[in-house]
């Protein structure tokens, strides 16, 4: 599923169609969307230089890490980025976001054609041309196509509202130069509200699933990244991709993060049945499975329709079989005392009516009112 979302942003769109984007959604339980970043960057790079991607060039704007952190990332993949590269432009919001800091003390040597100093990220508007002109730098003018990275969009919604952050995706998307734009957003920082604004900007979403969610809510997520556990690494990734009249796919595999970055995996068999049975449980509130050991003390429970026979089967009359059967046995009665009369023994009863005399008709067809004249 990350090599479907890599293909989409190296294609990027049709002629005419918004650029493809893509939300990477992570959370304090799972605080991998940089690596899913990352990952899509190395991959990117890499069909930029061998010449498999329709775009020709990338525009790199880090706001959560300094620009040397993706350098050093590029060259451990084997990508060596210098100053008179001409593929890339790394865009720094990280350094001064605020613009406190003089130009001449930021210790930017790269040099200034490879990375280029941005302040004040609350004006978007600047940004924006800051991101065209850069690509351009690396395109030229015509119908040349460049991808846009973004490292993160937390500290954008920190210093700007959500309909202007909105309003930057989609001028990008809508830029006849840009191919592809991505970026990641913690989804635990925002309102619900928020990220689904993102989403609608977007034509795919990822999200990271840890492989053992917290049950106790986010205390004991804040808990686990200070624990070393075994499975902190590992999880679920899913996409959903957003297909033409309105359909959508979803897709899943796993993840595994380790010292060489974020690998993914296809699910098991068994690991997906087990995914689609809890998927088409109800989202309630308390827990709708048993243990084996309430399994094993629900079976010990005597039910009041039980009888109590040390195990002995107990042979009840309903009322619906005949005494002819042999098995119930009646005590005789007595000459006709009693109007009616319940004939017990130890194992039934049954109840005989007795006629008071023969003036009284049985039961018939007939209509006793049929004499009337109605």
């Amino acid at each position: 599923m990350a090599e479907s979302i890599f293909r989409k942003l190296r294609d990027g769109g049709e002629e005419g169609e918004l650029a493809p984007a893509l939300t990477i959604e992570e959370t304090v339980a799972s605080p991998f969307g940089l690596d899913v970043s990352g990952y899509l960057l190395t991959n990117l790079s890499s069909s930029i230089l061998a010449g498999k991607s329709k775009s020709q060039g990338l525009v790199l704007i880090t706001f959560s890490r300094s620009p040397s952190f993706y350098l050093q990332l590029l060259k451990q993949k084997g990508i060596v980025v210098t100053s008179s590269s001409k593929w890339i432009h790394v865009l720094d919001c990280y350094t001064d976001p605020l613009g406190w800091i003089d130009q001449s003390s930021t210790g930017v040597t790269e040099g200034s054609s490879l990375i280029k100093l941005h302040k004040c990220v609350s004006d978007l508007k600047r940004l924006l041309t800051s991101i065209i002109e850069a690509g351009r730098e690396l395109v030229g003018d015509g119908k040349t196509r460049f991808c846009v990275a973004i490292d993160s969009v937390n500290e954008l919604l920190r210093r700007s509202s959500m309909p202007l952050v909105s309003g930057l995706l989609t001028d990008l998307r809508s830029h006849v130069q840009i191919s592809s734009v991505f970026w990641s957003v913690n989804t635990d920082l925002h309102q619900e509200k928020v990220t689904n604004a993102l989403e609608c900007v977007s034509t795919m979403k990822a999200n990271l699933e840890p492989l053992c969610p917290s049950e106790d809510g986010q205390r004991n997520a804040l808990e686990n990244l200070f624990l070393v556990h075994q499975d902190f690494g590992k999880g679920r990734f899913h996409v959903r991709f957003k297909l033409r009249k309105g359909r959508v796919r979803v897709m899943s595999e796993e993840y595994h993060v380790d010292q060489s970055g974020i690998n993914f995996s296809p699910i098991s068999s068994a690991d997906t049945v087990i995914a689609t049975t809890k998927s088409l449980l109800p989202k309630v509130q308390f827990n709708l499975q048993i243990s084996e050991k309430e399994r094993l003390e629900k079976e010990k429970v005597v039910l009041p329709f039980e009888h109590q026979d040390n195990g002995i089967s107990t042979d009840i009359y309903d009322g619906r079989r005949s005494l002819v059967d042999g098995k119930i046995e009646t005590t005789p009665l007595s000459s006709m005392v009693l109007q009616t009369d319940v004939v017990s023994s130890a194992k039934g009863g049954e109840i005989i009516y007795f006629r008071d005399s023969d003036d009284e008709h049985p039961d018939s067809d007939e209509d006793p009112d049929d004499d009337l004249d109605i």
